[in-house]
């Protein structure tokens, strides 16, 4: 593992994007990341790790609680095209996209040899059954200590409460959430003073991917980045808006960005 220094791991190789700060880093680095993570917990809660691109830092431009969640995330890293083009434009060399199932996976590789345990919180009991079979036969050796669906209502303290105490029980060296954008991040960031594990990261549809309940875009096109497309065509009536809608002002707002920077260089 590389020595990461997690006080200042943040502050890696940024992109500023719509106010935000995108972390853009390889694969490799996120995964070193949650290890140094494990080897070197808080004294109290959780890091928070957040992958997401542009739907993200949409999000966060026009809302700005979830700007704030992002601003105080330990770490931010680009899971779509978007961030990496606009970081290529501006000048920054090397940089790739980091989704959520490969950080998944490439966590779980490791994960196979040094004992690692994860647990699983959101989507329905089904992909969770269908996740769990999947890496138990595929990673004999990470340890699943507990997957829990939560309704899909807003949860009372209580009910809340006894959520997190059921993942602190289980001590967990990852919290893996896939409770879809930005619900997943806003629960992290409300009760992550109160989990007992290392690191909380909100994955989004990570869970459908490597469960097999959502086929997931060709290689060939996840490595174009065009995996937006291939969703879009698949259930258009789910994925549209975000595209179509959520796309359009982000790549407006993104304009309006852009033209600011231009005018800041030439003055």
């Amino acid at each position: 593992m590389n020595n990461i220094d997690l006080h200042t791991a943040r502050q890696t190789r940024i992109a500023k994007i719509l106010g935000s700060e995108v972390n853009m880093v390889d694969l490799e680095y996120t995964v070193d990341w949650l290890q140094a993570c494990i080897a070197e917990p808080k004294s109290e809660g959780a890091r928070q790790l957040i992958v997401t691109g542009f739907h993200g830092l949409n999000q966060a431009s026009r809302d700005p609680r979830y700007f704030r969640i992002g601003a105080e995330c330990d770490l931010w890293v680009p899971d779509s095209i978007a961030p990496v083009i606009i970081a290529r434009y501006r000048g920054m060399q090397n940089v790739v996209r980091t989704p959520g199932a490969e950080i998944m996976s490439a966590f779980f590789k490791r994960a196979d040899t040094e004992n690692l345990r994860s647990y699983f919180y959101g989507d329905t009991e089904a992909t969770l059954a269908a996740l769990q079979d999947n890496l138990e036969r595929k990673y004999p050796g990470h340890q699943i200590v507990g997957t829990f669906s939560p309704p899909f209502r807003a949860l009372s303290v209580e009910e809340e409460q006894a959520h997190i105490d059921m993942i602190n029980a289980a001590a967990p060296d990852v919290l893996w959430v896939g409770l879809g954008l930005p619900k997943q991040d806003e629960w992290i960031y409300r009760c992550k003073d109160r989990l007992q594990v290392p690191v909380a990261a909100g994955v989004g549809a990570a869970f459908g991917f490597l469960a097999g309940t959502v086929q997931r875009a060709p290689s060939w096109l996840c490595r174009l980045g065009l995996e937006w497309a291939y969703m879009v065509l698949r259930k258009p009536k789910r994925t549209g808006k975000r595209v179509v809608v959520d796309g359009g002002e982000f790549l407006a707002n993104l304009f309006l960005e852009e033209m600011h920077r231009l005018r800041k260089g030439a003055l």
